[in-house]
């Protein structure tokens, strides 16, 4: 299984550096590209902004609720997280595990 990354050029520097090599930078239509990667079956882990993530919006959302792979985490780019941000890896924890995970601060 592949790991793939939909992000703005800088995290896409970042993601290079952690080993990801399948990296999509969308210049305008990012719903074209997540389709694409969407409809293919060696891809494990999705790695995408926060940014992007919202500009796809409803797809993305009901893509996670009928599929289980690939795992899709969004992730911030060079601006920081979102306030409105939801973490859907914790949801898939507590899912599987049935227990919530949570910082505390």
């Amino acid at each position: 299984m592949k790991l793939v990354g939909i992000c703005d050029k800088d995290t896409a520097a970042g993601l290079r550096l952690a080993g990801v090599k399948d990296l999509h930078i969308p210049s305008e239509n990012a719903v074209k590209i997540w389709n694409q990667i969407s409809d293919r079956n060696d891809v494990g882990v999705v790695f995408i902004t926060e940014k992007i993530a919202e500009d796809i919006g409803k797809r993305l959302n009901d893509y996670r609720v009928i599929n289980i792979l690939p795992i899709i985490v969004e992730i911030p780019d060079k601006n920081g997280r979102r306030k409105d941000h939801v973490d859907y890896v914790s949801h898939l924890i507590k899912k599987a595990v049935g227990v919530e995970i949570s910082k505390e601060r």
